[in-house]
């Protein structure tokens, strides 16, 4: 399913089928197709060493296990060789053992149009997130983002995107921001799609109600994603690097001082098919936040496995 940071975009999607072989023709008839359905459901189980809510710098120091359920259906039609349309919905939910008051449900409407110009494809993705912790109100955020992005050579893909997003965190209004940002990613397909890099960089600015939260950010990732054979089926292994600097505009209080962020995360995921439309997954990530402000200083593990059904 489409979800806002990590996942495709359709010309994005349309480019790399055009590596498996697929040509344009293949790919849009010349009339409208009947509409397209996806979905995925997902069942897992994780650890976390240090459950927190990022969103407003609390951590508890403390462990915990989770179950995690998700659903996303999405449904999605050619309007003419150039022009694809889609709309998605995602659910996912956590419970933990323990701390059940960070127990979170998150829905997630998005919506797509794409435009096939030839070299560079263009397009427009829309988002609305609901976020609930413990049953009650969380987080709401829109997200609007116009891209652009085409192929450089037979190797080389490029996607560039504008972001403009606003947020809203129930029982902290200090804390409800509009960001402005602008995304650059690069791909290198060493042999298509089965070993191929992903090298990004972002910049971010949002603006809180409160001048204290305001913040610059500078982030760069790198991925390396490898398919491999398991008994006659494509397994997947990725491997990913994120990096985050933030720079806060004003002194917070309470440390007399700016607050100065530093994120590296490191994460780690194997999908492993089991039939046709079923694979399990596992995956590590460790994330050290280094900051000046106590409450955003510190690391986390989190270890977990899923199993996925898709049709």
């Amino acid at each position: 399913m489409r979800r806002p940071p990590q996942t495709a975009s359709l010309p994005l999607a349309a480019a790399l089928g055009a590596l498996l072989g697929v040509s344009a023709a293949q790919a849009a008839p010349a009339t409208p197709r009947s509409v397209e359905y996806a979905a995925e459901v997902g069942i897992g189980t994780e650890y976390d060493s240090n459950v927190s809510v990022e969103e407003v710098d609390r951590t508890s120091n403390e462990g915990d296990y989770a179950l995690n359920l998700d659903l996303g259906v999405e449904v999605s039609r050619a309007l003419s060789d150039q022009v694809d349309i889609a709309a998605t919905y995602d659910l996912s939910q956590t419970l933990y053992r323990e701390f059940d008051e960070v127990d979170r449900q998150t829905h997630i409407l998005g919506a797509d149009v794409s435009l096939d110009a030839g070299a560079v494809d263009s397009g427009v993705s829309l988002f609305y997130i609901n976020s609930r912790l413990d049953g009650s109100r969380f987080l709401e955020l829109y997200r609007l983002s116009p891209y652009l992005s085409g192929f450089l050579s037979r190797r080389w893909f490029a996607r560039g995107a504008y972001v403009y997003s606003e947020k809203a965190i129930a029982d902290r209004p200090e804390r409800d921001a509009t960001t402005h940002a602008a995304e650059a990613d690069l791909y290198y397909f060493r042999r298509g799609l089965r070993s191929y890099f992903n090298v990004g960089y972002r910049f971010r600015n949002e603006n809180a109600r409160t001048d204290r939260l305001d913040y610059r950010a500078n982030s760069l990732k790198l991925r390396y994603i490898h398919r491999f054979d398991v008994f006659s089926r494509l397994a997947k292994l990725e491997l990913a690097w994120r990096y985050e600097d933030r720079d806060y505009r004003s002194v917070t209080p309470v440390i007399q001082d700016k607050r100065r962020d530093e994120r590296h995360r490191w994460r780690a995921d194997l999908e492993v098919p089991l039939t046709v439309k079923a694979a399990v997954q596992f995956y590590y990530s460790y994330g050290d936040y280094d900051s000046n402000y106590t409450p955003a200083d510190y690391s986390q593990h989190l270890l977990g496995t899923r199993l996925v059904y898709l049709w």
